[in-house]
């Protein structure tokens, strides 16, 4: 897997929008209980109750996007003892919960910081080029649009799911594809692990082109151990509908400027 570090494609306008998205995802993972004073977002009993109760609460759960009905027991935060030992108190919600809404809230929960900087890092490089090119409302619209899609094709294909489903990455997906569709030519520079990370500067397209090939191998459960706690068939339909939403204003996108040629790593002088 590589990693996007920056991508030679400059902006003409400061994009508010990705560095909005950017904080408030920060603000809310560091709000959300049990996750924030741990980089792999495990830990204790207690904190494992309290993050599943607001994950049922504020979190996308497939059965009830596709069914319309909240489950009749839920975590209630709380740790209690029973005949089979100590686990998670549930209980009959105390709260109303629309499925649709929790699409919108789910875009910003993540489950460690791993999760969370991997998508900002993501949505950083790529997404201030989108928002350059559709205009801050028009970019706002889509990243929630390729959102509500990803989950939804998510929660189609996987309907008898109980589990939680968060993250930004159904949106930034399909910043990619349209990254992809508009600037297939764009220079990134990115970090290829071969003994060392080696630094390197790939056209958007091979980049891009490798990420989704990878997330659809991954989606089928072929190549990784733990396919079935990351949604990538959520990344993969994000992506089809980046593209899809661009794909109309690739005639009247002016292609990235040409970088110079580099000379052991440095630019080489044209005379």
């Amino acid at each position: 897997m590589v990693i996007p570090v920056h991508d030679v494609n400059p902006v003409r306008h400061t994009p508010y929008v990705t560095y909005a998205l950017i904080a408030v995802n920060v603000l809310v993972f560091l709000a959300t209980p049990g996750v924030a004073d741990s980089v792999a977002g495990g830990s204790d009993l207690s904190r494992l109750c309290h993050l599943q109760a607001f994950l049922d609460h504020y979190a996308a759960v497939p059965q009830e996007l596709v069914h319309h009905r909240m489950p009749g027991l839920v975590p209630t935060g709380d740790v209690g003892v029973g005949p089979q030992g100590t686990g998670c108190v549930v209980a009959a919600p105390d709260y109303d919960k629309s499925p649709a809404l929790s699409v919108l809230t789910a875009m910003f929960l993540h489950g460690s910081w791993l999760h969370l900087l991997g998508n900002m890092l993501f949505l950083l490089i790529f997404g201030n080029n989108i928002e350059d090119r559709l205009g801050h409302v028009r970019f706002t619209l889509f990243y929630v649009i390729c959102g509500y899609a990803a989950s939804y094709g998510f929660a189609y294909l996987n309907s008898d799911s109980g589990d939680p489903l968060i993250g930004a990455s159904g949106a930034i997906a399909g910043v990619l594809g349209a990254y992809l569709v508009l600037y297939p030519k764009a220079r990134v520079w990115v970090l290829v692990p071969f003994l060392v990370f080696l630094p390197l500067r790939l056209p958007a397209w091979m980049v891009l082109g490798f990420w989704f090939a990878l997330q659809a191998v991954y989606s089928s459960g072929e190549g990784v151990a733990d396919a079935g706690t990351v949604a990538y068939a959520a990344h993969v339909v994000g992506f089809l509908a980046g593209m899809l939403l661009a794909w109309p204003l690739r005639a009247g996108t002016p292609p990235p400027p040409e970088p110079r040629r580099l000379l052991w790593g440095r630019q080489a002088r044209h005379t």
